[in-house]
């Protein structure tokens, strides 16, 4: 079997974003090639046109490109003419997209297409509760329309998709992103930076990032020595206009606790681990996602985690056994969560080895890998 995946990020050094939705295109791909299947990934507005190879993936990067008119339509044909030579070329059965912006729209594929929820700019909207663009809702309609099948990092985000877009349910396969967890070990779960809070991910309103600073604000009131490291690139802000949401944090934060703040934007994904590692507690008190690879990778770091308590997060943590789940809005106990884990190293530990084997249950990319082949065999009957 030979499978592609069409994506505008993927963690290489000549790829020129990624982020979560790289991860788990990449363990999942990396994984697939280790037990015998072909993969090729597609990564579309990129500076040049190359070929490469990383692990067994070959990696195609597609140059954007502007045209007089309609650059969304014939940037979309130029894509389908690329994709469809290499499929017939390579004997690729089948083709795998997201459903963010709808890319796969007025695309005639000459494989079967699956569509993964990686999250719809329509499902962070109805979570973020704003408008969308009406743009946007066509296009990633038109998109999922096309598909032959859905597969969904969690059941929340597969029910929120199937009511949004009004989807057969019936072809929606709930998997769970994994990770290669013979890359996440950590040693010495007992050793780490007292008192340090750790979140990762980009900084704009939906992950509740300005939740956060008023939680800090709670937190520095009781433990004044307590540290807080944001990673994560800068974004600006669609409620209020602000080109920066790290502003509005600053603008959020008191003295004490902005004098307590590191804030280290985006750093190579080989750096992130070793953060991890030496917070005390990490914290995820985001309003939309459709799953949280930096959540999971944090438990299989065995690090206590306080996280958001919607929908998606229930499949991740059951509350109080292998992490913490909170209404980002309730900062009062948000932060009390917090607190009590930076008191109680005993409990830090036995939340933190729980964490892990949540981890090894549920998201074994090993294991989810094995679903994936067997559903892409369904599609391909």
């Amino acid at each position: 079997m030979h499978i592609a995946y069409i994506t505008s990020e993927y963690p290489h050094p000549q790829v020129s974003h990624a982020a979560g939705i790289a991860t788990s295109i990449k363990n999942l791909a990396v994984t697939l090639v280790k037990k015998g299947t072909a993969v090729s990934v597609f990564v579309y507005h990129q500076k040049v046109d190359a070929v490469l190879e990383d692990q067994g993936v070959t990696i195609h990067l597609i140059a954007k490109k502007k045209y007089k008119l309609l650059t969304w339509y014939f940037y979309r044909k130029q894509l389908q003419k690329y994709i469809n030579t290499i499929i017939k070329k390579e004997n690729i059965d089948l083709i795998e997209a997201p459903d963010w912006t709808g890319i796969t729209a007025f695309m005639n594929l000459k494989a079967p297409l699956v569509i993964r929820f990686h999250g719809s700019d329509a499902y962070f909207c109805k979570l973020d509760q704003r408008r969308q663009k009406f743009k946007n809702f066509v296009f990633e309609k038109k998109a999922l329309k096309s598909a032959s099948a859905y597969i969904a990092p969690t059941t929340f985000a597969g029910e929120e998709t199937a009511k949004i877009f009004g989807l057969n349910r019936k072809k929606i396969k709930t998997i769970h992103n994994g990770l290669q967890l013979d890359q996440f070990n950590n040693e010495t779960p007992e050793s780490y930076e007292d008192k340090t809070l750790l979140y990762i991910g980009t900084i704009i309103r939906k992950k509740g990032v300005l939740e956060l600073a008023e939680i800090f604000n709670k937190i520095i009131e009781t433990e004044p020595l307590t540290k807080l490291t944001l990673i994560g690139g800068d974004a600006g802000d669609i409620k209020t206009g602000a080109t920066s949401t790290y502003a509005l944090m600053e603008a959020i934060f008191t003295d004490q606790a902005k004098a307590n703040v590191s804030y280290l934007g985006k750093i190579p994904y080989t750096e992130v681990q070793d953060h991890i590692k030496k917070a005390h507690v990490c914290t995820f008190p985001s309003f939309a996602e459709t799953l949280g690879m930096v959540t999971i990778e944090s438990m299989a770091l065995q690090k206590p985690v306080v996280n958001t308590s919607i929908g998606w997060a229930k499949e991740l943590i059951d509350d109080g056994i292998n992490g913490y789940l909170v209404h980002p809005s309730n900062i009062e106990l948000f932060s009390q969560r917090i607190l009590q884990l930076f008191n109680d190293q005993n409990l830090c530990l036995k939340i933190g080895s729980a964490a892990r084997e949540k981890v090894d249950t549920t998201f074994d990319i090993n294991t989810n890998v094995e679903t994936n082949i067997a559903y892409y065999k369904t599609i391909l009957v």
